[in-house]
Formats: structure tokens, C-alpha cells, sequence
């Protein structure tokens, strides 16, 4: 029997997560109390109950009964329940504009800030997190996408990496991306921007990506930049990073970014086995 323990930060995607695993055949139970864990996992043990596949969604909700949750999980093992835990995680941005967004309470609030409500529900649910077997980031994934992880994991058996990489392409003059662990300025190519035929164009197009590319400054950038990437990615998932959102700007966002972003992608995509994501901010 397949037991999954759905948990993390409200407003990050558990319910979600519970209603995909609901479709895939899970039988699923949302906010179940703590002290019945152990109970459950009997109980749809049992042959008479026919299920061969549960998930149980765990949160903040729970209040003081987290504190008893190692114990609980201690007692599961001992009586050969095994379990999965998944813990579903976004930027604190991006969870604070949901909630504006849903103009739903956050269940920690009270009288606070969403910012406090969500920094003391990180503290309290810290220990959850560095026991997930997998951890997901919702900050910038699409329902689908969310979707083929979790049949990736718990239906094709899979293996998963938990991290997901964004490349970004964004012009300076439209701002700094906020989420960007890393930036790159690509404003040394030379501009397509100036050549007449190919200032329409973007990034996407191949006139534009071979103008910018038969610069003997961007072959070497991007053998100098791709080496960078691939040491970079495997030592932030040893510090426990699962999300890493790598921006790549140029004066207008529209050419020279575009291009390297793109040339960069293919390099990380062929190369490592996390999920790697592009996006073009200002096309």
C-alpha cells in the first residue's frame, strides 16, 4: 500500500496536489488529525478496505498537534507503515499575492501581516520540509505541470529532482526581475536592434539568433556561462535549493537576451535531469 503524506505551506498548492492524486486513484483525506495517522494507515492496510493507493493532507492546521508529528510518523515506521512525504512550497511572494489575490485569511495571521503569519508557518513546518521525500515549488509552475510531476512520481515511479530552474530573458529598461537568484548582463553583444531588417524580430527568430551568435564573444560567453550553470545547480540542491531562477538581460529584453537564454536552456536541459523552464519576460 502507497501512503503519501501531502504537507507545506498554505496557499502553495496542497489542495491541489490532493484533488491530482485524487484523480490518479489515491484515496484521499484532507486535515486529518494528527493522533489518527497510525489509525489510518491500519485501517486502509486492511484487505477489506481495497484501497492500494492513500494520501493524507497535513498543515498548519493541525495547531498544536504538529509538535507531536515526529512521534506519530516514529510510530508508523515501528508498526511497518511505510509513507512518502510531500511538501508542497512557493516564494513568500509569491504565497503573499495569492492571498491578496483570494483575499482569503491566512490561517497564521490573526491580527498580523501576511508576511509574519507566513514566516512563523515556515518556522513551525521547517522540520517537515527536511524530512520530504520531495519537495515541490509552485511559484512559477502551471496546474499541468504540476500535474506530470506528480504522475512522474507517484504513478510512472520516476525519478525526481527537487529542483526546478527557470531561464529568464527581461530587458534592464523594463527593471530588474524580483525572483532572479542570478543575473546575467548580456549588453557587450553586439544589438540586432540597429540592424534595420532585424529590429522587429526577436530572439526566437534565426536571423537574430545567428547575428547575435557569429559574435566570437558569444560562443566563448556561453561555453564560460553553461560550465558556471551546470557546477552551480547541483551544489544548490546540496544546500536544499529547489528553485533556482537564473535572469539573463539585454537593453530591451527582446534580441541578445533572448537568444543566450534560449542557447542556454537547450544546454542545461541536455544536461542535467532537474526540470528546467524557459521564459521571455519582454516579448
Amino acid at each position: 500500500m502507497k501512503l503519501v503524506i501531502v504537507t507545506g505551506m498554505s496557499g502553495a498548492g496542497k489542495v491541489s496536489a490532493l484533488k491530482i492524486l485524487e484523480d490518479l486513484g489515491f484515496y484521499c483525506v484532507d486535515n486529518l488529525p494528527i493522533p489518527l495517522l497510525s489509525t489510518f494507515a491500519e485501517l486502509v492496510s486492511t484487505q477489506s478496505m481495497e484501497i492500494t493507493k492513500a494520501a493524507i493532507g497535513i498543515d498548519i492546521r493541525n495547531g498544536n498537534g504538529l509538535r507531536d508529528m515526529d512521534a506519530h510518523l516514529e510510530q508508523m515506521k515501528k508498526a511497518g507503515y511505510p509513507y512518502e512525504i510531500l511538501f508542497m512550497d512557493a516564494s513568500d511572494a509569491v504565497l503573499i499575492r495569492r492571498y491578496k489575490e483570494s483575499r482569503r485569511a491566512h490561517p497564521m495571521t490573526g491580527d498580523q501581516r501576511i508576511e509574519k503569519g507566513i514566516e512563523e508557518e515556515r518556522r513551525q513546518l521547517a522540520f517537515l520540509k527536511e524530512e520530504a521525500d520531495y519537495i515541490i515549488d509552485t511559484s512559477q509552475l502551471l496546474i499541468r505541470e504540476l500535474n506530470q510531476n506528480l504522475k512522474q512520481i507517484f504513478v510512472e515511479n520516476q525519478k525526481f529532482e527537487n529542483m526546478t530552474v527557470t531561464i529568464l530573458s527581461f530587458g534592464f529598461k523594463h527593471g530588474l526581475p524580483t525572483d532572479a537568484d542570478l543575473i546575467f548582463d548580456v549588453r557587450f553583444l553586439p544589438n540586432p536592434y540597429y540592424v534595420e531588417n532585424l529590429r522587429m524580430k526577436t530572439g526566437n527568430d534565426r536571423e537574430v539568433q545567428d547575428y547575435v551568435m557569429n559574435c566570437p564573444q558569444a560562443g566563448v560567453f556561453m561555453e564560460k556561462l553553461t560550465d558556471m550553470i551546470l557546477f552551480l545547480i547541483p551544489n544548490y540542491v546540496l544546500e536544499g535549493k529547489n528553485r533556482l531562477v537564473i535572469g539573463i538581460g539585454c537593453t530591451g529584453g527582446k534580441h541578445r537576451s533572448v537568444t543566450i537564454a534560449n542557447r542556454l536552456y537547450e544546454q542545461v536541459a541536455a544536461h542535467t535531469e532537474y526540470s528546467v523552464k524557459i521564459e521571455h519576460r519582454d516579448i
